[in-house]
């Protein structure tokens, strides 16, 4: 890990270990983005945004999403509606020639079970068209994810679209140099561990996907059970949560409680720790007396870039 890469911190009383702010990685992104709304196209990409929902967590979520938007000279409109109403919305916008772009902030109903199978919340992630799901979590994109095919056609033209907060994590890991370029393609993981604490659909499960179509180990931790992850295939494990944490170069913490805490003698020294939860995951003071750890404790201005970033390329490649 380069020291170039270290962002200043309040942190840095002497301690090894640093916090990173992700605004040096998410800059390059919004500059790229800028520039390719204001020169290429005489109308903005529209995304649409559907919030069904009073979680605050999504609120700031849909707050974030428009102020970058505005900034980035894209088009954005919240929807609010009710959430027994969320389908048929769904349905007319993906009807609507003018919507470029569409994603739903979660939770809607949780894990309440959808008369279809599966829960009512992934249900309604494939009721978004591909042509307009911006978050890459219908299942025509998870069935590519998870089977790492990353176009939708044989002639490469097309590509997928993956998650934007696990795809903002792989560029924050790839900002600090987790990630060796000089390796192939596809390897650029390989002899790294990673162990990614809640297997949810959003976040946990796509990004163990992604990380091991890169080549790491990559331990997935939930309530009751503990996976491995290689190449598309589980693993049967004997480790625990805490000892696949010591053993990993990076973890990934998405446990939405404010009373979950990661046990600070699980983690190693030089490790890269991510908070994706809304709430601090550890005790700060005492990660951040651990040599080289580097702590992450939020991904939020990389996933907006990365909602943006999809928006285009939805828009190059179904709309224009």
């Amino acid at each position: 890990m380069s020291a170039g890469n270290k962002a200043p911190t309040s942190s840095s009383d002497g301690k090894d270990g640093y916090k990173f702010s992700v605004v040096a990685c998410a800059k390059p992104f919004r500059s790229e983005i800028k520039e390719v709304v204001s020169t290429k196209y005489d109308v903005a990409p529209l995304l649409v945004g559907f919030l069904a929902n009073d979680d605050p967590a999504a609120k700031a979520y849909a707050r974030w999403t428009g102020n970058a938007c505005k900034a980035d000279g894209l088009r954005f409109e919240l929807r609010e509606v009710d959430k027994l109403e969320l389908q048929e919305k769904l349905e007319e916008a993906n009807n609507d020639d003018a919507v470029h772009g569409i994603m739903i902030y979660y939770p809607v109903f949780g894990n309440l079970p959808s008369f279809h199978g599966g829960s009512m919340d992934n249900f309604l992630r494939d009721c978004i068209s591909p042509e307009k799901d911006l978050e890459g979590l219908c299942h025509t994109y998870r069935n590519a994810l998870y089977r790492n095919k990353r176009f939708l056609d044989d002639n490469k033209t097309k590509k997928c679209v993956l998650p934007c907060t696990p795809l903002a994590i792989v560029k924050i890991l790839e900002h600090l140099d987790v990630y060796d370029p000089q390796l192939p393609l596809g390897e650029r993981l390989s002899g790294k561990s990673v162990t990614i604490i809640n297997r949810s659909e959003v976040v946990g499960h796509p990004l163990a996907a992604m990380l091991a179509n890169d080549g790491a180990a990559v331990y997935s931790v939930d309530v009751d059970s503990i996976f491995l992850f290689q190449r598309g295939r589980l693993v049967e494990t004997t480790e625990t949560a805490e000892s696949a944490c010591r053993k990993s170069n990076v973890i990934v913490c998405g446990v939405p409680s404010k009373s979950y805490k990661l046990a600070s003698d699980s983690i190693s020294e030089n490790t890269v720790v991510i908070n994706v939860s809304p709430f601090k995951c550890v005790d700060e003071e005492t990660l951040l007396s651990k040599p080289g750890v580097v702590w992450v404790p939020s991904v939020g201005k990389v996933t907006v870039s990365m909602l943006e970033r999809n928006l285009l390329r939805l828009y190059a490649q179904y709309h224009v």
